[in-house]
This record gives structure tokens, sequence and C-alpha cells, in this order.
């Protein structure tokens, strides 16, 4: 009966110590106490992405709420320097993260994603493009990311890998600018990234670039060293790179870091 007894006690010992001095189930792994309002910076290539990763991890910790700055990664960079409110940077291009860590005010960072450039033109291409090379033709109208933008830096690289010159029209300060006249007609092409003609849909067809004459952005991620909420933004860079975040971030046509 005492070894009957003993047997009995190791279930009750196993299920006590997973208890808090409460008596109630400890915290599960991965931080299901985490609340509060959480800021990310993030370049605008990853605004579909991360909306779904953010709504994700919303809700694995219900008392947290993401809340999403989009726009240029050099912009973001200089706001992030100048004392704008955030916990974590997700940036296109190491260069604008590099400016940050420089500062002082991110810490370690890691490249969780890579993206590849595109020709964008409107669903009806009215300029018949077919190639990268027609973005030269005379009469073109081309719109770029500005120049110290990741996507306008990237474009540059192409025309270079491809020997060949491109003026644009128009060039805006950000990926999702720039796609923007495509889809309303203004422009005959856009070079943007892989993820942004596949989140246009059928408002854009989209034109592969050789392999040889394309180029990639990588994408690191960061808690911000002035971030408020600490456990928060090193849990959310988690999630990204994590199994759920990866897979949001291919279904999109990110790429993995080498």
């Amino acid at each position: 009966m005492r070894a009957r007894a003993l047997l009995l006690t190791v279930p009750l010992v196993a299920a006590l110590a997973a208890c808090g001095s409460s008596g109630l189930p400890a915290t599960p792994a991965g931080g299901a106490n985490l609340t509060g309002t959480l800021t990310v910076f993030a370049a605008a290539s990853l605004t579909e992405s991360f909306d779904t990763i953010g709504k994700q991890f919303d809700a694995a910790h219900p008392g947290v709420k993401v809340t999403f700055n989009y726009g240029a990664s050099s912009m973001l960079a200089t706001q992030i320097n100048q004392g704008a409110p955030a916990d974590v940077f997700a940036s296109a291009a190491s260069k604008n993260m590099d400016q940050v860590g420089s500062a002082g005010n991110a810490g370690s960072s890691t490249t969780f994603a890579v993206n590849r450039m595109e020709v964008a033109v409107p669903a009806s291409n009215p300029a018949q493009i077919t190639s990268l090379a027609d973005l030269a033709r005379p009469g073109v109208k081309v719109a770029l990311c500005q120049d110290q933008v990741p996507c306008g830096a990237t474009a540059a690289k192409v025309f270079s890998n491809a020997h060949i010159s491109v003026t644009p029209v128009t060039q805006e300060p950000d990926v999702k600018s720039t796609l923007a006249k495509v889809i309303v007609g203004e422009v005959d092409a856009g070079v943007v990234y892989v993820t942004d003609v596949r989140a246009a849909g059928d408002k854009v067809t989209g034109i592969a670039i050789p392999d040889a004459q394309n180029a990639t952005t990588d994408y690191p991620i960061a808690a911000l060293t002035h971030a408020k909420h600490t456990a928060l933004a090193t849990a959310f860079v988690s999630y990204v790179e994590s199994a759920a975040g990866k897979a949001v971030l291919t279904a999109a046509g990110f790429g993995s870091p080498q």
C-alpha cells in the first residue's frame, strides 16, 4: 500500500509545481501576462505582413495592443534618433538600423527577411512594358523611390546591374507612394518590391527582373534601448522571428536571410 500511495503523490506534486502561490496555473511560456501598448516603427514595405503579425500577436496576448508607424526606413531612423517614442524598429536596409544603433538607440539587431525588386505596371499596361530595359525607352514615365530610401537605393543597383539609365518623372518618399502612382495610372511603370506587387493584387501587373540584374534589401529588427515596454518589445521581436512570423512573411513574398 505504501508503494501505491507514493505513486499517487507523484502527479499531485507535479500539478502543484505548475501552480503559483495562489494555486492558479503558472503563466505559460511566451509571456501570456504581457500588457500594454507596443509601438513599432516599420518599413512601409512591411505594412501588410506586420498588420497580420500584429493581429496574431494581439490575439496571443489579450492584454497587448500593437500599433504601427510605417514609412521610409531612412525617415523612421531619423525620427527615432530625434526622440520619437517607439519600442521596436524594423528597417529596410541595414544602413538605417546602423544609424539608430550608432546613436545608442537600438540594441543588437537580427536580419529576419530579404526582399527583391520587381517592375510594376498598371493592370492595362498602356506603355506595353515587357522587360526592365523598356524603362529606359524615351517617353516611358517611371516612378521610383527617392535615392535615400531603401527601395530607391536598391532600384539604382538594379539599373547598374542591367547597365541601363532610367530617368524618373517622380521620386516618391516610400515604396507605397511609388506603387500608388502606378495603380492610378500616373506613370507607365514603377520599380518596387516583389511583396508590394503581390499585395496590390490585380491592381497592377508585375514584370520579373532577371536574377542577374536584380538586387535585394535586408530587413533587420531590434528592440529599442529607450523602449517604454522592454518585455513587450523583446517578445514582439521574438514573434517576428518565430515560425509563425516567418510563415506570414513567406506568404507575402519575402525571402529568408542567408
